[in-house]
């Protein structure tokens, strides 16, 4: 069931529910446009909204223009610091955040967004990010298939490690929740790996380049089974793999969702309920089970590209519900919704 939509002022990529505690009506969506020209520009913004999704209320409260925006992402929740909004852009600059003036108990006016840091990483675009559990480092995804990972550290932005990971393209790194020395890359070149940082630089734990059959677009531990990790590539398979054996995976299953599966979210609740944006083939809701994963909802309400997608991390709606955010690019339309599933029978 829709709940409210609105008109971004570029193109939409990305969208993240803060999933802290007060902070949990406010989301953050992220745009990239391309201005061409003998000097193109690449352009962007963050918008944030309130969102009242008992009112049907979509309420933009604040914006800040950037460079163009690749990915966005809030820091991890149960770590020791507040709200944080981490930026990867096309500048190659990661920039950091600080939410303020905003929580449940406050109406929307004051500071909103306020930029901690922010560094200059690479002469490459930064594509994507990943905080760790602690909230501590973020690990960047670079253009020229590097990976680098950052600490912040006294308001400071430093880099660890950066490393050539893959020949092309570095769309997706995900830290490992239960083994935080593990971090894994997927990329444009349909290698997925995984290399241990207690080396330096990182030593590869593993690198799978038979499975995928184009890119890997994402990658998302599962956070309550530490032997399962997913995978979304342009192939449009979204892959369930078993890392009992940590150094040669095993590809158990996949289901087709008809569009590259450019981002996987994991429930904040259901366990084994995944979130998808399927690029050309809109969105969809799929369970991991013991059998072949199943859609159990499919969203078909934008008209472009499928990039953006998050659950919102408050309680279960009447009805067993959770509200959903989704973006697409080319028409620049943010969608806020209620899926029709019964998440307490699933």
């Amino acid at each position: 069931m829709d709940v409210a939509h609105c008109y971004l002022e570029g193109n939409a990529d990305a969208v993240e529910f803060c999933p802290h505690d007060g902070y949990q009506h406010v989301l953050a969506a992220s745009t990239y446009t391309l201005q061409e020209g003998e000097q193109p520009i690449r352009a962007g913004s963050i918008s944030l909204f309130d969102v009242n999704a008992e009112k049907g209320n979509l309420e933009l409260f604040h914006r800040v223009d950037t460079a163009g925006i690749f990915d966005i992402k809030w820091s991890t929740v149960g770590s020791n610091v507040g709200p944080l909004l981490a930026q990867a852009d096309a500048d190659g600059y990661l920039r950091i955040y600080s939410l303020e003036g905003c929580s449940n108990e406050e109406k929307p006016r004051g500071g909103f967004l306020n930029e901690v840091c922010g560094e200059k990483i690479s002469s490459s675009m930064c594509l994507f990010l990943d905080w760790n559990r602690a909230a501590t480092s973020i690990s960047v995804g670079l253009s020229d298939g590097s990976v680098s990972i950052t600490t912040l550290a006294e308001s400071k932005i430093e880099k660890l490690q950066e490393w050539k990971a893959h020949d092309f393209e570095l769309w997706t790194t995900c830290f490992d929740i239960h083994q935080p020395q593990l971090v894994y890359t997927g990329s444009d070149d349909c290698k997925f790996s995984c290399w241990d940082m207690r080396d330096n630089p990182s030593g590869m734990v593993f690198q799978n380049s038979k499975v995928h059959k184009m890119g890997v677009c994402c990658i998302a531990k599962s956070p309550t089974d530490p032997n399962t990790i997913l995978t979304g590539s342009y192939d449009e398979y979204l892959r369930v793999w078993d890392l009992r054996c940590i150094s040669r995976p095993v590809n158990e299953t996949s289901v087709c969702l008809g569009g590259g599966v450019w981002r996987i979210k994991h429930h904040p609740f259901v366990s084994g309920l995944v979130l998808a944006a399927c690029m050309h083939n809109g969105f969809a809701i799929v369970k991991i089970g013991d059998e072949k994963p199943e859609v159990v909802e499919a969203y078909s309400q934008h008209g472009s590209l499928a990039y953006g997608a998050d659950w919102q991390r408050a309680k279960l709606l009447p009805g067993g519900s959770t509200i959903v955010a989704t973006c697409s690019f080319y028409d620049r339309l943010l969608r806020v919704w209620r899926p029709k599933s019964d998440f307490c029978c699933i």
